[in-house]
């Protein structure tokens, strides 16, 4: 038994193995193209606003470009072409006839029925034997029949005839389907014999070594070295090494800005005489006097000297245009102004792995400084400004106006606590706004997104009391509540509670989100309330400064105010389980949120008072701090409390049905023991009282005895 390989002489097979290998390599390719072509915003909700700045069409430019960024020209051209090599192959496949595979037949070789005699059988042999032998039959020419294939069919007759009549013969016919016995594999070679023959096989040899000697090892060694040269958080690993130089224990918010400067992005972003050119323009606009601080870019002392001590460079011209990003400077310049807001995502990117560097130290001020650092870049607001500036027509006139004489700056929540007839008052008139403009920025305020904590504590999943190590759940319940929102709604007792799930719900314990069944239909099928298992987005955040699409996320983390150190890191939430806005996406719910963090509870028992933040990224005043005691219970004293919970639970009432009932089974009720109890203490008073005649009378005995 032999092997035999085939190349593919019809040209049937090789379309299928070509299409079967382009659909490999096409269809990931395909679903890469797709996906970054798609818009991941465009499925979130957006506060609705109208307002346009000056320069909205260059944001809009960069946004457009930055989704653009991820469509590769040759990811497209790849896709193409494999879509068309495709369709020309099933045109192929379609067209081509498939090379038909018959059954070795003696009957049919020799030309009579299965059910012909003995003698019909030799009959039929001795015609066609002597009709095709070779020494008599000659070639026909005009059907390209050669010698071979006379003597070809010459054997297959006599074949034929040797199995239906020799018993050896035909026993192999029988078995295997042919006379001469077991025959061997056919292998059939997806090739056109073209491709290995006539000295053709070389370049297949060749195309084979560029593909797994060159081409492979190149996609994987860049693949290998583009995750090597990039951070988790999708930083230049040198911009990282920046940044942990440039990381400080009480670094502030303007230093955060003058930390993220650093960014080896911006030598390619300012590489050439680009990193100097317009360079003093820019210095000298956000260093002339402004008009809420003393400098227009907003820049604090320390900040003017940092930049002033660099060197003309990337770093200087990219640290000089962030804060004329901050300080909404205008620099009559297209290219500036171009540059001035292309450099505030590419910081944004880059604080993230200054944040992830503060959250390693576990220091307070610098994590708390990343992430206000990540609220000004959004807003395009410098440090210590007015947050009344995020809303849109705002300006320092505007916010001067608001404030008055007072020190501290006017938040958004409280201008918009204020009477309207107050607040019109207040910012509406010459140099400052329109009804129009005013109606627009409280529009905007009251679809902020602030979330108000209306309840923290801490609970064990099924336990009544906090043991040392113990898992811990922060729960935090709040509620979505814009600020100058109208008829807010009281909030429900029930939900501040957090019930747990059933010892046998492991969905619920799994955190798997489980429809509610509500009842049964007409024919016992369940009815599930209605609702969506997916998670809601908040609205994007309403940055129309930051050229890009950024989806609003909540921090929630503990902190020791005593020695200023990060007791539990931040949980980040961008989603939630129950709806924020209303079908018209405008109208809040109002409805309950339920925030969880779990962290390891302190190996001793105690009270641990921790300053708890919830600090959104992307909105200035709109965070909260309060402090929550987390009460950790000795083991043994747990349970003694535990027992007494549940012997209180356990016995019923003396004059409820189920008291009667239990103590007509030779139990006892709360009323009898408390009786039993008081008459236990009044036999030990009479009993001590008694004792203590006895011991004086002896005592007495005593010293008369001495005397």
């Amino acid at each position: 038994m032999s092997t035999d390989y085939t190349y593919d002489e019809e040209g049937y097979l090789w379309p299928f193995f070509v299409f079967t290998l382009t659909l490999i390599i096409t269809l990931p390719l395909t679903y890469i193209l797709v996906k970054r072509s798609r818009d991941p915003a465009a499925s979130f909700p957006r506060i609705q606003t109208n307002f346009k700045h000056k320069h909205t069409d260059i944001v809009n430019t960069l946004r457009k470009k930055e989704k653009r960024k991820d469509r590769k020209l040759w990811l497209i051209l790849a896709v193409a072409i494999g879509w068309v090599v495709m369709g020309y192959m099933l045109v192929l496949i379609q067209n081509t006839e498939a090379p038909s595979q018959k059954l070795w037949n003696p009957y049919d070789i020799l030309g009579i029925s299965e059910s012909s005699t003995e003698k019909q059988i030799k009959s039929a042999y001795r015609k066609l034997s002597l009709k095709f032998h070779p020494d008599k039959a000659k070639p026909d020419a005009a059907k390209n029949e050669t010698m071979d294939d006379l003597n070809a069919r010459y054997v297959e007759i006599s074949k034929a005839h040797q199995a239906l009549t020799d018993e050896e013969v035909r026993n192999n016919y029988i078995q295997y389907g042919n006379p001469d016995g077991k025959q061997g594999y056919s292998i059939n070679i997806a090739l056109p014999k073209a491709i290995v023959s006539d000295g053709n096989g070389k370049y297949v040899v060749l195309l084979y070594s560029a593909l797994f000697g060159i081409l492979l090892p190149y996609l994987v060694g860049s693949w290998w070295y583009g995750t090597l040269r990039r951070s988790k958080e999708g930083v230049l690993m040198e911009s990282s090494n920046r940044l942990f130089r440039e990381y400080k224990d009480n670094i502030d918010e303007g230093g955060v800005i003058g930390a993220l400067s650093t960014g080896q992005e911006y030598d390619e972003l300012f590489k050439g005489d680009k990193a100097d050119s317009g360079l003093s323009k820019v210095e000298s606009r956000i260093l002339a006097e402004g008009k809420l601080s003393p400098l227009a870019g907003g820049l604090s002392v320390k900040d003017k000297e940092k930049l002033e001590d660099l060197e003309s460079g990337p770093q200087r011209k990219a640290l000089a245009l962030l804060w004329a990003y901050l300080g909404r400077i205008e620099l009559d310049d297209p290219v500036l102004e171009k540059a001035k807001f292309a450099v505030a995502p590419i910081a944004e990117a880059l604080n993230k792995s200054f944040t992830a560097i503060s959250l390693a130290y576990m220091n307070t001020a610098p994590l708390l400084s990343s992430y206000y650092a990540s609220q000004l870049l959004i807003q395009a607001l410098p440090p210590k400004s007015s947050p009344l500036l995020q809303l849109p027509h705002f300006t320092p006139a505007t916010v001067k106006a608001v404030d008055g004489d007072s020190k501290v700056h006017t938040n958004v929540q409280d201008f918009m606590d204020r009477p309207d007839a107050k607040r019109r008052s207040l910012v509406v008139g010459k140099g400052l706004l329109t009804d129009e403009q005013y109606r627009e920025a409280v529009s905007v305020a009251k679809q902020l997104p602030f979330f108000r904590v209306a309840k923290a504590f801490f609970k064990v999943t099924g336990e009544r009391f906090i043991l040392p190590s113990s898992l811990v759940t922060l729960v935090v319940k709040g509620r979505f509540v814009p600020p100058g929102s109208e008829n807010v709604p009281e909030i429900e007792p029930l939900d501040l509670e957090d019930i747990d799930p059933a010892e046998d719900d492991l969905d619920a314990l799994l955190g798997r989100k489980v429809k509610k069944q509500i009842g049964k239909d007409e024919k016992g099928r369940p009815i599930y309330e209605a609702g969506s298992d997916e998670l809601i987005s908040a609205p994007l955040a309403a940055s129309p400064y930051f050229a890009r699409d950024h989806s609003p996320r909540w921090h929630v983390f503990l902190t020791d105010s005593k020695q200023g150190r990060v007791a539990v890191p931040p949980f980040t939430f961008a989603q939630f389980d129950r709806p924020i806005l209303e079908a018209d996406g405008k109208t809040p719910t109002f409805a309950m949120q339920t925030l969880k963090a779990q962290f390891q509870a302190p190996p001793q028992a105690g009270h641990y008072t921790f300053v708890m933040h919830v600090v959104c990224d992307s909105y200035v005043g709109l965070d909260t701090k309060m402090e929550v005691t987390l009460i950790v219970e000795e083991a043994s004293k747990a349970a003694e409390m535990e027992q007494v919970v549940e012997d209180e639970i356990s016995e019923p009432e003396e004059d409820s049905l189920a008291g009667i009932m239990h103590v007509a089974k030779g139990g006892s009720s709360k009323e009898l023991k408390k009786r039993e109890a008081k008459e236990e203490e009044s036999d030990d008073e009479s009993g001590t009282d008694l004792e203590g005649d006895d011991a004086s009378e002896t005592n007495t005995d005593t010293e008369e005895e001495d005397n």
